[in-house]
Parts: structure tokens; sequence; C-alpha cells
């Protein structure tokens, strides 16, 4: 991994559909974008401001969600998550998150990353901690 900078940001901009949606999740009714699919947005985000940082067969994995739901946010307006690195020790990475939809915040607080290799990863042969 190379290194991280504080100050790192990644933008992440979606049109949610109905897919997004908590209804699609088993929520039945709720016609807005669900709360698993607004921290799928952050994590994007995440992951776009340190991808550069990437060593050869290295990616990131999510570890924490500290999360608060403020707000619905309906369908036919685009979200846009945002990630700015804020801490970084070792091969971990924490992000200060946020979700706005129509110049409304709909979702703020923390992320943290792992840096892993993807191929002992995805064997079993290191977990983030």
């Amino acid at each position: 991994m190379r290194p991280v900078a504080i100050g790192a940001r990644g933008l992440y901009r979606i049109e949610p559909t109905q897919a997004h949606t908590a209804s699609a999740i088993g929520n039945d009714g709720v016609h807005v974008v669900s709360t698993p699919a607004l921290i799928g947005f952050l994590e994007d985000a995440s992951h776009r401001a340190i991808r550069d940082c990437y060593e050869a067969g290295e990616v990131s994995v999510g570890t924490k969600v500290d999360i608060e739901h403020l707000a619905a946010a309906p369908l036919g307006q685009a979200i846009e998550a945002s990630a700015e690195v804020v801490a970084v020790q070792g091969r971990r990475v924490d992000f200060k998150v946020e979700a706005h939809q129509g110049g409304r915040l709909v979702m703020q607080g923390r992320h943290q990353r792992a840096v892993v290799d993807l191929a002992r990863f995805l064997a079993g042969e290191t977990r983030p901690r």
C-alpha cells in the first residue's frame, strides 16, 4: 500500500432506482433509498478516495460503520456520497462520510476500511482486524 494522504477525498454520484429502496429489501411500501443502499454509496466514495494507493493485487474492504440516517431520500434526485480520509493506522483508513440529496444532508458518520491483498483475503489467509 502506498501512503494515504489525510484529507484525500472520494465522491460517488448516483441516480437511485427502485432497487435501492427500503421496499426492495422487504420494508413494504417504503419507497425511499434504504439505509443499506446509502451506506453502500458511502463505501464506494471511500474506496474511490484511496484506490490510487493500492499496490497490485490490493483492494480495500469495509471494517466499521458508524452512521446516522438523518432524512428520507426519495427517488428522482441524485445522491452524492462523499468521503474524506481523517486518519490512517497502518493498513486501516478512517473516513468522515456524508450523503447529500438536493442540497440536504441525508446521512453522515464515520467509516473504516482496511487495505488487503485480495487473493490472500479471498483464500481466508487474512482478515481485517
